[in-house]
């Protein structure tokens, strides 16, 4: 339930950011979220961990972490630690967080989608949701904030598939703990 009233919460949220364009303009932006759903086997807390501790991160998803795990903090990913400025999520931040249930942080593309996605405001935004399920727990990402357009859609696709790796590679690393 919670979800559902967070999913509805993110929805009124897009559409009133939108309150000037066409309608059409807004079925666009609705038709662009992203959503990865999987079932792990841990709990709530080891699956929020995964998403906030350094070396959790470190183990499925970047190479190297600088995650502080509290509103405002840091929220930054970096896949080549020697160029930062690059393949990076730097500078981006937590916007919430709920322990063990709901993270919310700004995210950054790669350096291909650099010059349009890391220098727009706001930036996209990635929504992680944790809820208990009968063999463990339910992680549902929401990834947000997609602009019309070939270049935002070629980078959509692109996280589309980023998003669904990254997935299999957490429950592959769950696995193997």
């Amino acid at each position: 339930m919670k979800s559902i009233i967070l999913l509805l919460a993110v929805s009124s949220f897009l559409f009133s950011k939108n309150t000037n364009a066409q309608n059409t303009d807004i079925e666009n932006h609705m038709d662009n979220i992203i959503v990865e759903t999987k079932i792990l086997k841990c709990s709530k807390e080891e699956a929020f961990e995964m998403f906030t501790v350094n070396k959790n991160l470190e183990n499925w998803l970047t190479a190297k972490a600088n995650v502080e795990p509290k509103k405002g903090g840091m929220y930054e990913l970096f896949w080549e630690p020697d160029d930062v400025e690059n393949n990076s999520t730097i500078g981006c931040r937590i916007l919430a967080i709920d322990k063990p249930n709901y993270l919310n942080f700004e995210w950054k593309g790669p350096k291909q989608y650099k010059q349009f996605m890391n220098f727009t405001r706001p930036l996209t935004n990635v929504t992680v949701i944790f809820n208990h399920h009968e063999v463990g727990t339910q992680v549902t990402l929401i990834h947000t904030g997609w602009k019309v357009g070939k270049e935002w859609n070629q980078a959509r696709q692109y996280f589309v598939k980023a998003w669904s790796g990254a997935f299999d590679q957490l429950e592959s690393t769950l696995k193997s703990n």
